[in-house]
């Protein structure tokens, strides 16, 4: 479980990147006062800035369900084959959530990809809840 977890704070990282890039390029290319950035209101923010402002905090949403199943996966000691690849298929789903909302950004796809995502993370947990019934 922590390789999951460290390569889903790796896609955290790296999106925080994407997101302080996005905003220094909006302060420098005058689309936003620096200002700006003390309340996050008063001016319209370039997609670019809002897309990856928001894809950075949805890693910080469902993915707390994810870190707190892993944990308690290790803390147990389990190692059943199923939570593993649901964590796995957890993070590649948020990889490819945050791709799609920060290229094309197609809504649907970025729907089906999200909601692939969660049923992993529901998935791990009902399988943790039954490992530490048995």
């Amino acid at each position: 479980m922590l390789s999951p977890m460290f390569a889903l704070v790796m896609l955290t990282f790296l999106v925080m990147v994407v997101t302080f890039r996005s905003r220094m390029a909006a302060v420098s290319s005058e689309k936003l006062p620096l200002a700006y950035f003390r309340l996050m209101q008063g001016h319209d923010m370039p997609d670019m800035v809002a897309k990856s402002t928001r894809n950075f905090n949805n890693l910080f949403e469902v993915p707390v369900l994810f870190y707190v199943g892993a944990l308690a996966y290790i803390a147990l000691g389990l190692t059943a084959p199923t939570p593993i690849l649901c964590a796995w298929l957890f993070v590649a789903a948020r990889a490819l959530h945050s791709l799609i909302h920060l290229t094309y950004n197609n809504v649907f796809h970025r729907l089906i990809i999200f909601g692939l995502g969660n049923i992993s993370v529901l998935v791990m947990w009902i399988t943790l809840m039954q490992a530490s019934n048995g």
